[in-house]
């Protein structure tokens, strides 16, 4: 008979060095996974606040800049210019392009500035900081934070709402702040119409969370100047049509 080969058994010995070590290793990994997991998970319900603070805080610069820079220094008078034919009817309306550029260039120059100044942390230089900080907490801003998200809140539990690790919510500004004048005619009661002139800005930026980001798409029409013309609607009114002005951009630096 032959004698059976006992196989040996080979033993790995570890020191307390390589023990501690590949313990951190899986630690990390595990951490990566989970973290991984609740980004897929909670991912679109931290998106969907995320967007909303970030529209929030865009929507009250673009207010504040376009009332004072254009709403506060413009007059019904200085917006519109009407025409009149011989028998003192009016034969056409339209706006004042020239002023109205200037302003607009202005504020979109104001929106892209005070956008950077909160994403840097600058908020001794922010133009609108009593509106803003009414909603925002000044420490938080002054490292770029707009907000921070409860991850207890992911869960949509009340009772859960404020527990767990805060997520810092940052905006960086992407390409341009742009901007047009928009103009629309309306019939008002019997013969008569309402001119209404308004700005339109659209602002692009970007959301970064902890392994996440993603780009969102702001824009916004303000009423700047409203006149209603009573008799005789005139046939001619900025080529018969509401017309747009050339946009007016701010390159991203």
């Amino acid at each position: 008979m032959k004698k059976a080969k006992l196989k040996k058994k080979i033993k790995i010995k570890l020191n307390k060095f390589q023990i501690i070590i590949i313990t951190l290793l899986i630690i990390a990994l595990s951490v990566v996974l989970m973290i991984k997991h609740l980004s897929n998970q909670i991912g679109p319900i931290v998106f969907s606040y995320s967007k909303s603070e970030a529209k929030k805080i865009s929507n009250i610069i673009i207010n504040e800049a376009v009332k004072e820079n254009i709403s506060n220094k413009i007059t019904e008078k200085e917006l519109f210019k009407v025409t009149n034919d011989s028998n003192g009817e009016i034969k056409s309306i339209d706006y004042n392009s020239n002023i109205i550029n200037k302003l607009l260039t202005q504020t979109t120059t104001d929106i892209q500035q005070e956008i950077k100044n909160i994403q840097s942390g600058n908020i001794d230089n922010l133009k609108y900081k009593k509106y803003i900080f009414n909603d925002y907490n000044k420490n938080d801003l002054e490292k770029g934070i707009i907000y921070r998200f409860s991850m207890g809140a992911a869960f949509n539990n009340n009772v859960l709402s404020s527990v767990g690790p805060k997520i810092p919510i940052k905006i960086i500004l992407i390409g341009n702040v742009s901007s047009n004048i928009k103009t629309n005619i309306k019939n008002y009661g019997i013969n008569n119409a309402v001119i209404q002139v308004y700005v339109e800005i659209k602002v692009n930026e970007k959301m970064i969370l902890p392994f996440l980001s993603e780009d969102i798409k702001i824009s916004k029409e303000i009423p700047v100047g409203i006149k209603i013309v009573t008799g005789t609607v005139p046939n001619y009114y900025v080529n018969g049509k509401s017309e747009v002005t050339p946009n007016i951009a701010v390159p991203s630096e």
